[in-house]
C-alpha cells in the first residue's frame, strides 16, 4: 500500500504512485490508453509549460489570480523547463483527442510544485488552468512548439546544408559529367550546376517555411472551450501573447477568429505540406548521390561517398552509402507524418478538432528528423564525397548525345544517325562525326567541347 496514494477527482477515487507529482485525471489516462507506449514529445511539454507560465502572469496583471500563487506556478514552470520533471508526462500519445489527459497532466504536476513552493493548495484546475480550456491550450501548444522547433532546429540546419552544397560547388566548377534524363545519356553538366539545383530545393524549402510562420505564430489562447472566449477575460489572450512573446523572444500574435483555430488545425497541415516538400527533396538528393556512387565498378561510380562505416556482415570490404540511406527513410517518415497529419485535419468536428495529440506528435517528429538529416546530410554526406576523374570522363567521351550540339549545322536527323552509328559500333561520336559529316577533327573537338556545352547557346 505504501507504493500507492489515494487521490480524488469528479469520478471518484484512483490509485496513484506514491512518488508521483501528477494526480487522478493523469492517472485515470495511464490506465486507459496503454496502447503505443510513446509520450508526448518534451518539446511539446516544454511548450505548455511556457504557456502555463505566461497564462498565470497574464491573469495575475488582470487580477484574476492571486499574485503568491501565480508566483509558485510561474517557478514550478521555470523548474519543468531546467530540465526538471519530465518523467511526470506518461501519458500515451493515443488519448482523448482534445489532449484534455496532457493538458491536466501538466495542470496537475505544476499545481503539485507550486503547493510545495508555496506551502499551500495549488488547484491543477481553479489556478493552474484558470481562464484555459484544453481545447485552445492543446492548439496554441501545437503552435507554439512547431513555430519554436522550425525557428531554431530546422531552419539553421536547412541554411547548413545549403551553405555546404555551394561551398562543395564552388570546389566542383571544373567537373564535367554526362548529364541524364529519364536516367539515360543526356546532354553533359557540370558538377556545380548539378549540386546548384540540390541547393536551389533547399533554399524554397526554407523560403517556404518561413512563409507559413506567421500563421503558424497566430494563437488559439483565449478561445477558450468553444471560440467564445468564455470564463476568461476579454484581456487574457493580448496578455497572454504578450508575455509569451517576451518570454520566447518570438512575435506571437492573437488569433484574428478563436472559431477557425480551436476547430481547425489547417496551419498544422500546411506546415506538414511544406515539411513533406523538403523531404521529397531530400529524398531526390539522397538518391542522387546514391546513384552517383553505386558500383564502384559495376555502377555510375561518379563519386565516392566517405565510408563511414562496414556495409556488409557477409561481404568483406563493401560499403554502403549508409547516409543517403538513412535520410531517405526519414523522408519516407516524415511523407507517412503527412498523411497522418491530414487525415487527422479532417476530423475538425463542429467547434474542435479530435485528433490534436497525434498531429503534434507527428508534426514534431517530422520537424526533429529533417533537421537532424539535413545536418546529417551536409556534414558526412555533401562535404566528404570525391569526384572519380577518370570515370567521368571516360563515361563522357563516349556519349553520343553530344551530336545534340551538331543539330543546328547538320540537322536532328543527321545527327540521329550519326549517333545510332557510334552506339553500335562503341567508337566516339567525333570518330563518327569525321566519317559523316564535312566538318574537320579540329572542328568538331571545339564544337562538342563538353565543357563550352555546359555554357549553353548556339555552337557554330
Amino acid at each position: 500500500m505504501g507504493k500507492f496514494r489515494i487521490e480524488t477527482d469528479s469520478m471518484g477515487e484512483v490509485e496513484v504512485p506514491a512518488g508521483a507529482l501528477f494526480g487522478a485525471q493523469t492517472q485515470r489516462a495511464v490506465n486507459n490508453f496503454p496502447i503505443s507506449g510513446l509520450e508526448m514529445p518534451s518539446r511539446f511539454i516544454h511548450a505548455l509549460a511556457k504557456i502555463k507560465r505566461c497564462a498565470a502572469l497574464a491573469n495575475k496583471k488582470l487580477t484574476l489570480l492571486d499574485a503568491a500563487i501565480a508566483d509558485a506556478i510561474v517557478d514550478a514552470c521555470d523548474k519543468m523547463l531546467s530540465g526538471q520533471h519530465g518523467e511526470q508526462f506518461p501519458v500515451d500519445v493515443f488519448q482523448t483527442g482534445s489532449g484534455t489527459s496532457t493538458n491536466m497532466n501538466i495542470n496537475e504536476v505544476i499545481a503539485t510544485l507550486a503547493s510545495r513552493i508555496l506551502n499551500q493548495k495549488v488547484d491543477p484546475n481553479d489556478h493552474v488552468n484558470s481562464g484555459q480550456s484544453s481545447n485552445d491550450v492543446i492548439p496554441t501548444a501545437i503552435h507554439v512548439s512547431a513555430v519554436l522547433a522550425v525557428e531554431q532546429e530546422l531552419l539553421p540546419a536547412l541554411d547548413i546544408l545549403y551553405r555546404s552544397l555551394i561551398e562543395k560547388a564552388k570546389t566542383l566548377e571544373s567537373y564535367v559529367k554526362t548529364g541524364r534524363t529519364h536516367l539515360m545519356d543526356a546532354m553533359p553538366i557540370r558538377f556545380d550546376q548539378e549540386l546548384s539545383a540540390w541547393a536551389g530545393q533547399i533554399q524554397q524549402s526554407k523560403h517556404r517555411l518561413q512563409a507559413i510562420l506567421p500563421e503558424l505564430k497566430s494563437l488559439a489562447q483565449g478561445g477558450t472551450a468553444v471560440g467564445t472566449g468564455i470564463n476568461t477575460s476579454p484581456e487574457f489572450a493580448a496578455g497572454f501573447v504578450k508575455e509569451l512573446s517576451d518570454f520566447c523572444a518570438v512575435e506571437f500574435t492573437v488569433s484574428e477568429n478563436f472559431f477557425v483555430s480551436i476547430s481547425s488545425q489547417d496551419t498544422a497541415v500546411a506546415l506538414s505540406g511544406q515539411l513533406k516538400t523538403l523531404a521529397v527533396s531530400l529524398m531526390k538528393i539522397g538518391n542522387d548521390l546514391r546513384w552517383m556512387n553505386s558500383g564502384p565498378l559495376s555502377g555510375l561510380g561518379e563519386i565516392q561517398l566517405e565510408a563511414v562505416q562496414p556495409g556488409s556482415s557477409i561481404m568483406p570490404g563493401k560499403v554502403n552509402p549508409v547516409i543517403p540511406e538513412a535520410i531517405t527513410m526519414v523522408a519516407a517518415q516524415v511523407m507517412g507524418n503527412d498523411t497522418t497529419i491530414t487525415v487527422a485535419g479532417q476530423s475538425g468536428n463542429f467547434q474542435l478538432n479530435a485528433m490534436l495529440p497525434v498531429i503534434a506528435y507527428n508534426l514534431l517528429q517530422s520537424i526533429e528528423l529533417l533537421a537532424n538529416s539535413t545536418r546529417l546530410l551536409a556534414d558526412k554526406a555533401v562535404s566528404g564525397f570525391t569526384v572519380n576523374k577518370n570515370n567521368i570522363e571516360r563515361a563522357l567521351a563516349r556519349n553520343p548525345i553530344l551530336v545534340t550540339a551538331l543539330n543546328p549545322l547538320i540537322g536532328y536527323q543527321k545527327a540521329a544517325a550519326i549517333a545510332k552509328k557510334a552506339y553500335a559500333s562503341g567508337r566516339t561520336i567525333i570518330d563518327v562525326a569525321v566519317e559523316e559529316t564535312n566538318l574537320s577533327r579540329s572542328e568538331l573537338e571545339r564544337i562538342l567541347n563538353p565543357s563550352d556545352l555546359t555554357k549553353g547557346g548556339v555552337k557554330s
